[in-house]
């Protein structure tokens, strides 16, 4: 009986690190079309903001092709290639975000104003969680403790995207509070994980808080779509590039996902054994 329960975990191990493996190729697709949109709002004036978008196209599409090959080493080089190049994007990007005059002036009106700082990191921790998941075995808890903690990460970033992207309009409507106070909760459930014992009724309350998250995100989807389709524009495209991002809100379903994903393994691990 023991022995196959270890089998049935080891097998779900496995599944771990494929999910995650599919989880980081739909991300790079799914941030090549973020920065398109994002970047054809100034029509892509400076050269370098293709440089992201070609980067998760083309990465996006090498390591779809890569994991259908049997060749370790080749997968390996791969992987460690393309995650240093996004963790170089993303820290490159967020400075050239930031920009010269936020740095000459440091002013609250210039970090809500300015270009989201933290979008690019989004990269960053892709390329991490490709590294990691390359580097160390999803059968050992350290797997599941980074995949949380780089989730923790993420939606420190998605809290701070929220409030400085409703801040730009003063948070006109009341329900613009709901994702930052929905964000601010994942934080600290995540974080609190890192410093008490683990107790499954605390696994199953950030389980809650994730889901709670993943609705929000999904509304808040629909209501940016609602909000673009009712907003005064020549055509439908000049809509959704300048009114409310169409796309920011699907960050709340994917870091749900990802912090399930580390939650899920790191209960096993540390629970179900015991």
């Amino acid at each position: 009986m023991h022995k196959n329960s270890d089998k049935t975990l080891l097998n779900s191990k496995g599944s771990a690190a494929k999910i995650l493996d599919i989880f980081i190729v739909a991300n790079l697709a799914f941030l090549a079309l973020d920065v398109f949109i994002a970047h054809s709002v100034n029509a892509f004036a400076h050269p370098a903001e293709w440089i992201p978008f070609y980067f998760a196209l083309g990465a996006s599409l090498l390591l779809a092709i890569v994991r259908l090959g049997r060749t370790r080493i080749w997968k390996n080089y791969c992987c460690f290639t393309i995650g240093a190049s996004a963790i170089g994007i993303g820290v490159s990007g967020m400075f050239f975000h930031l920009g010269s005059e936020f740095f000459s002036d440091l002013t609250l009106k210039n970090i809500v104003y300015t270009a989201p700082f933290v979008a690019p990191l989004a990269f960053t921790g892709i390329g991490l969680l490709l590294i990691m998941n390359r580097m160390i075995s999803d059968k050992d808890l350290e797997w599941s403790q980074w995949i949380v903690f780089i989730a923790w990460v993420g939606w420190c970033g998605n809290f701070i995207l929220s409030v400085f992207d409703h801040a730009q309009n003063g948070f006109f409507n009341p329900s613009e509070w709901i994702p930052v106070f929905a964000s601010a909760f994942a934080v600290g459930c995540l974080g609190t994980l890192f410093f008490i014992s683990p107790e499954p009724l605390f696994f199953r309350f950030c389980i809650i808080v994730l889901v709670i998250n993943f609705i929000v995100g999904v509304l808040g989807f629909f209501l940016h779509l609602t909000t673009d389709l009712q907003a005064p524009g020549i055509t439908q495209i000049d809509k959704f590039l300048y009114g409310a991002p169409i796309l920011a809100p699907l960050l709340f379903p994917n870091l749900s996902i990802l912090a399930g994903l580390g939650i899920w393994s790191m209960f096993s691990k540390v629970v179900v054994k015991e």
